[in-house]
């Protein structure tokens, strides 16, 4: 008998299949609800208010309509996907960015020291972009630009996600100056804004070094043979269509593409002062995006008929994108409706009562990993579990500085793995990468993550941080 090679199922059959999982689970775990409250603009959890209620077991119809709920509750995140999609769209009409790349890729063949930084210094930007103001819907767009670049370079379409996206991660998890993640987590705690920075900056270094060395090490493995890449065979026909050639001959950039590029580049300063000085969302960056699609291709001499049309097919090449976000946020919206979000949440905070002060830190952190799967919002899982741990931390003499550390670190590692994430499965959908591949190759980074997470969460007891 001739056995036939496994195919890996489709993404939207892995993401509807979580949906019936969870849909099964609320059919064997209890319902329960905490109390909530409002605190500076936030619901957060009232601690000791939890009791168990009646359960909500979601049926055949909640499955079916968790995907268009879905859709309904994540619309501004994927309204800003198909805006950034528009604005790519008209930024690749003009050929700045192909030419930007062969200017890069030109470097790169002839220096040793582009080759050796040119990776740790993208992901230390994108580090620190995730460190102080909680860069991750806005990786997205840079997806566009790393995924052609690694591939001009000689390396994969993984390497292309993982410069932004893990870089990007790191500075998420070891953030030191998050208002998203530290500060909301912190004045739940009523702890000091911002305070214990510097231990953050020390975690923030771990975590950025050990992200960029797995990085390099793999970036250099395929550099040297392709071939190992879970993407070659699709990364070969997406060279074909990237339609840059003779590195070599590339004589320079023209002003109009330094113009776009240029402009470009003002708008993502724009993006990150906005989000920093004004507290810019996705609504004020997605109004962003458009203004730059209009600019970009007027300074690359594009009629408006043909900014509209590029507008139109940047757009339409991020449906996938979208339909995966509105699947994931499909999961969440059923575990929700069955009320077994606050049972898990107060089953497992009930676990760590019982352990040694360093032992409960790092517990607590494995409690906010496994709840980040149906949480995935830093900003939401912090004001859903601080409640809780921020007292229960008290209880079993955790220093509440190390309870939010130990939140910054299950939030973060995790984000780069769940398939319950809208950014995750976005960018896989964009980049073309089937989750499990992804998952398989991120996965010792993950593990690697998880052990350098408990060490850090030992030395706080031992100066007494907090």
């Amino acid at each position: 008998m001739k056995l036939t090679r496994f195919k890996a199922p489709n993404t939207y059959l892995i993401i509807f299949s979580l949906i019936v999982l969870v849909a099964i689970f609320t059919w064997f775990l209890p319902g329960g609800k905490y109390q909530r409250a409002e605190m500076d603009g936030r619901e957060v959890l009232v601690p000791g208010s939890f009791e168990y209620v009646e359960s909500n077991p979601q049926g055949i119809g909640a499955i079916l309509m968790a995907p268009i709920r879905g859709f309904m509750d994540a619309a501004l995140i994927i309204g800003f996907v198909l805006i950034t999609g528009g604005t790519f769209g008209v930024l690749t009409r003009t050929k700045a960015v192909d030419a930007a790349i062969k200017a890069i890729a030109k470097a790169h063949s002839r220096s040793k020291v582009v080759r050796l930084l040119l990776i740790p210094i993208l992901m230390v930007i994108f580090s620190l972009m995730g460190a102080i103001f909680g860069f991750s819907e806005e990786v997205i767009p840079f997806i566009l630009i790393f995924v052609p670049l690694a591939l001009i370079l000689g390396y994969d379409t993984i390497t292309g996600i993982a410069i932004p996206f893990v870089g990007a991660g790191a500075g998420f998890a070891g953030a030191f100056f998050n208002p998203f993640t530290v500060g909301i987590a912190q004045g739940i705690a009523e702890l000091p804004l911002f305070s214990g920075l510097e231990y953050r900056m020390v975690c923030w270094v771990i975590i950025t070094a050990v992200c960029t060395a797995f990085v390099m090490v793999y970036a250099a493995k395929i550099k040297k043979n392709p071939q190992k890449s879970a993407t070659y065979d699709k990364d070969q026909v997406k060279r074909q269509n990237l339609e840059i050639t003779d590195i070599e001959n590339f004589a320079g950039m023209s002003r109009r593409q330094v113009t776009v590029l240029v402009i470009f580049a003002l708008s993502i300063l724009g993006l990150i002062v906005g989000v920093l000085k004004f507290h810019w969302y996705i609504e004020e960056i997605a109004a962003l995006f458009i203004a730059t699609g209009i600019l970009v291709g007027l300074a690359g001499k594009l009629s408006p008929n043909e900014i509209a049309n590029a507008f139109d097919n940047g757009a339409r090449d991020l449906v996938a994108t979208a339909i995966i976000i509105g699947l994931a946020r499909g999961i969440l919206i059923v575990a929700q409706d069955g009320l077994v979000i606050d049972t898990i949440l107060f089953n497992l905070s009930n676990m760590i009562k019982e352990l040694h002060p360093i032992m409960s830190a790092q517990a607590m952190f494995i409690v906010q990993t496994f709840i980040n799967f149906f949480v995935p919002s830093g900003s939401g899982q912090a004001a859903l579990t601080m409640p809780v741990m921020a007292p229960l931390a008290d209880l079993v003499e955790v220093p509440r500085q190390i309870a939010v550390l130990a939140y910054q670190f299950g939030d973060g590692f995790s984000n780069m793995i769940i398939p319950t994430s809208a950014v995750t499965m976005g960018i896989l959908t964009l980049a073309d990468v089937p989750w499990e591949k992804w998952a398989r190759w991120i996965l010792p980074l993950e593990l690697i993550l998880v052990l350098a997470g408990f060490a850090m969460l030992i030395p706080p007891f031992l100066f007494g941080w907090g």
